[in-house]
């Protein structure tokens, strides 16, 4: 799966589960602080990924994914160690 399309289905996902407008969601807004995110919204997003993807997130990542950017790497890098 390209970056392009992990970017797209990544922040589709966001607007179905946090129901905010898509042009907030930029690259490094932060979840918390200007989404409006908070911890249990960011449970629901970190099932949404799982299953979207088809990846595991590990518990230990959910508190360093706080941007898109960051969301991004680590489903590329959940996506490459389960084609591995």
């Amino acid at each position: 799966m390209k970056k392009e399309e992990i970017v797209k289905e990544f922040k589709k996902l966001l607007v179905e589960v946090v129901d905010v407008d898509e042009n907030k969601i930029t690259g490094d807004a932060h979840f918390f602080k200007d989404i409006g995110i908070d911890s249990l919204k960011a449970i629901e997003i970190t099932v949404a990924i799982e299953r979207r993807f088809k990846i595991n997130v590990r518990d230990e990542q959910i508190p360093q994914i706080t941007t898109l950017n960051q969301a991004v790497s680590a489903i590329e890098k959940a996506l490459q160690e389960k084609n591995a």
